[in-house]
């Protein structure tokens, strides 16, 4: 069933302009009157990290761009503090009533932003289906050169963040667990599930958090791989689906969920695709494995021997294999 109406926006969806399709931001490029359009100032930006040089080569016409590392910092990948995250914003023309439209080479790299900017409180944040790679199926152009210099803005007009539930932290998370009063779902691989693999080269431990729930994620062995949630083509699968999925896995909207991952790339996707399906009661674990993982007093579970690694439940395989 084709759930994507003339007019761009798919109708499984309950944002669903937050999703938008080439078509769209071609247009909005370029001036043209579309459907939903921005209601004030508007920007596009192309998330990457590292990409700076690819960016150069080849992108969306007027897009700046916003690399990751300048929102998350190691040895953790969390988030920047709130401070920093602020005037990073406002450097790049950002407040909380200026529509954002970001796509990424790497969706996850867009869907990490994206999470941060709706936690900020950016109140319309609108994600390329598909990224860049369906920028280029679609036929359009793309020019080299340098990013788009928005103009800065003074202040972000509002509190910051404005959505402070949408990010939790290993204290919340630990609290969580104790009170049982939430779902933990793991977006990781069935090999990083049960225990096989850390999924990352700068993680030694391998396993995963008591109680957590598995929310499905991509191929083993490829951490940008989100195959299970999406088709064919790189877009998003539909809502029902995805549902689902979850659903047979005893994850459910009407419960409070917390989703991660190693580092909150896969994690911030799980979570913005639920957001576009009125999941409200959602949040992304900031540090994730990586950091649960490096603190001796957290338990671990690895739910098989780690060098036998399981047996991928029929279900999966093929989202596994894709």
């Amino acid at each position: 069933m084709n759930s994507t109406p003339p007019f761009g926006f798919r109708r499984d969806l309950h944002r669903p302009r937050q999703l938008v399709t080439p078509a769209w931001v071609a247009g909005l490029v370029a001036g043209d009157r579309i459907a939903a359009a921005p209601a004030g100032e508007w920007r596009l930006f192309e998330a990457g990290c590292g990409a700076g040089e690819a960016f150069a080569a080849g992108h969306i016409p007027g897009a700046g761009y916003l690399d990751t590392a300048w929102f998350e910092h190691g040895p953790l990948w969390n988030k920047v503090p709130d401070a920093e995250l602020e005037r990073l914003l406002l450097v790049h023309g950002i407040r909380h009533d200026v529509t954002v439209v970001l796509y990424g080479r790497n969706v996850l790299a867009a869907a990490r932003v994206a999470h941060l900017l709706l936690y900020a409180g950016v109140a319309d944040v609108r994600l390329l289906d598909g990224g860049l790679a369906a920028w280029h199926r679609a036929g359009l152009r793309i020019e080299p050169g340098q990013p788009r210099r928005w103009p800065a803005a003074d202040d972000f007009g509002a509190a910051l963040p404005a959505r402070p539930d949408y990010l939790v932290d290993m204290v919340r998370v630990r609290s969580l667990l104790a009170r049982g009063d939430a779902t933990l779902v793991s977006i990781r691989t069935w090999h990083e599930f049960v225990g096989k693999t850390s999924g990352y080269h700068y993680i030694d431990a391998r396993g995963d958090i008591p109680g957590a729930l598995w929310g499905r994620a991509g191929i083993e062995g490829d951490v940008n791989s989100m195959a299970a949630f999406h088709r064919a083509d790189g877009c998003m699968k539909p809502a029902q689906d995805i549902r689902a999925m979850w659903r047979s896995a005893g994850i459910h909207a009407g419960r409070p969920t917390v989703f991660y991952c190693g580092t909150g790339w896969r994690a911030s996707l799980a979570f913005f695709y639920a957001w576009l399906m009125d999941w409200e009661r959602i949040a992304v674990y900031d540090g994730g494995w990586c950091e649960w993982s490096r603190d001796g007093a957290n338990p671990v579970v690895c739910r098989v021997d780690c060098d036998a690694g399981g047996t991928l439940p029929d279900d999966a395989a093929e989202a596994a294999r894709a």
